[in-house]
């Protein structure tokens, strides 16, 4: 596992306006490789809008992003994906018509006969074979991966977005409220995922709501509130509980670094 003392990801004063609206202001944070960091908030907070900065669905306002040692100015997702962040949301932004493998591989297909340039061909064989590897390395179970994503349930659906994250070994993945609308069986399924990427040593941000989950997966907690970071937890800490990180998304208490955003 990689050591934590390294530093996948850093913003500095990452902030976001939308016209007088502040949803995020100053946003100074850290995440080490092989970390697991779940972000809390209530809604509105700026949790959504701080990834969407780091993603580069939306262009920042002013701040930094320092991603892997270099700093990024992500254009877009796709700029953010081919630097090695795979992000989960929660529209998924799956193709409902096409199977598992297409699903995966969309926008990054396998090709054969490259030597016959515009004639080259799909190579399904290949993208198959990789999307079992895949769904086994993450410990997805879909009967058959030909099966069209709208025949599908939440849960596989999510899994298969999840999957896909796996699939090219992202340096980050990030996930918001994964499981939000799944059931029991299916949010454990999720989680399995988390425990595995956890124990390859890849980082993850989690966006959630759930207590239990966050303090059952993750290393550290960041609250956000009214769009300014209030709390950095290390609920590895049995001295940190669920009350505390509640009192912090509620405003009842704030760390002293952090008194700006009480």
């Amino acid at each position: 596992m990689t050591e934590l003392g390294n530093i996948i990801l850093e913003t500095r004063d990452l902030t976001k306006h939308y016209g007088g609206v502040h949803a995020l202001e100053g946003a100074d944070f850290t995440l080490r490789k092989g970390e697991h960091v779940a972000i809390m908030g209530d809604n509105g907070a700026g949790k959504s809008t701080f990834v969407r900065q780091i993603t580069g669905v939306e262009q920042k306002t002013r701040g930094d992003i320092i991603f892997d040692g270099k700093p990024v100015n992500f254009t877009g997702p796709l700029d953010a994906r081919e630097a090695g962040i795979e992000a989960v949301f929660q529209t998924l932004a799956l193709a409902d018509h096409l199977d598992v493998p297409d699903n995966l591989f969309l926008g990054r297909e396998k090709t054969k006969w490259n030597w016959l340039g515009p004639f080259r061909r799909l190579d399904y064989k290949s993208m198959r074979e990789d999307t079992l590897e895949a769904l086994q390395k993450t410990g997805v179970k879909i009967p058959n991966i030909r099966n069209t994503i709208q025949n599908m349930s939440g849960g596989q659906r999510q899994c298969v977005a999840i999957a896909r994250t796996a699939t090219f070994h992202s340096k980050l993945t990030i996930m918001d409220e994964p499981t939000a609308a799944l059931g029991v069986q299916e949010t454990a399924q999720v989680e399995n995922i988390i425990r595995t990427l956890k124990e390859q040593g890849e980082p993850l941000i989690l966006i959630s709501h759930n207590m239990r989950q966050v303090f059952d997966l993750m290393d550290r907690v960041v609250v956000f509130r009214r769009g300014r970071i209030c709390a950095n937890l290390d609920i590895r800490n049995e001295d940190i509980t669920g009350e505390d990180v509640v009192a912090y998304i509620t405003g009842a208490k704030t760390q002293p670094e952090y008194e700006d955003a009480a």
